[in-house]
């Protein structure tokens, strides 16, 4: 038996998953905030060292674009289900609402929206990034409302984006989701009484 073989194979670290990397940074962005996380804490919850860290995504900026390109495809509300063109438009906005308010405050390790509060975070470039995935979701629901809303499409999404922005808030703060979920509620009936006189 080669015994230098498998002591260098014992003594061998092993090979760190960037991918792996990018799902455990996304839960601490999402439980902490950008601003309250650090490359330390990082490192230390994905076990490896600095040069490693760099290395792999190039700064912790680097690694957050990565966690919200991750989260948009597998965490955040999907939209394109949600929002069916075959169904009215009060209906489907208001099942959106409800779905963010479970998504929201269903989890208490990970309360409200990564996006949203990432577009509170006081670092610049976070808060530029996070601008942005939001601006991306504000305009599939424009788009959605104005096809058959178009004179109330702006005002609409304002509502909408706002009503999230403010559940999302409500959850971090430790809002039920029993609570959360009367915010969306009510926001959807406000939006069924606004758009009672138009088609469906």
């Amino acid at each position: 038996m080669d015994t230098t073989k498998k002591a260098l194979a014992r003594g061998r670290p092993r090979r760190f998953d960037p991918e792996k990397g990018v799902a455990v940074a996304q839960q601490l962005f999402h439980e902490r905030g950008f601003d309250a996380v650090g490359v330390a804490d990082i490192t230390a919850a994905l076990g490896i060292n600095p040069p490693s860290f760099y290395a792999a995504f190039g700064s912790k900026m680097g690694l957050y674009g990565r966690v919200l390109d991750r989260y948009t495809a597998t965490g955040a509300i999907p939209l394109t289900d949600l929002l069916r063109p075959d169904r009215p438009v009060a209906e489907c906005l208001g099942a959106m609402l409800e779905e963010a308010a479970r998504r929201y405050a269903g989890n208490p390790e990970a309360t409200g929206c990564l996006v949203v509060e990432g577009v509170r975070s006081d670092d610049p470039d976070a808060r530029a990034a996070a601008c942005r995935f939001q601006q991306d979701a504000e305009a599939v629901i424009r788009a959605y409302i104005a096809a058959r809303y178009p004179d109330k499409a702006g005002e609409l999404t304002d509502f909408v984006s706002a009503t999230m922005s403010g559940m999302s808030a409500k959850a971090r703060t430790g809002l039920t989701l029993d609570r959360v979920m009367a915010i969306a509620r009510l926001a959807g009936h406000a939006l069924a009484q606004a758009l009672e006189d138009g088609p469906l």
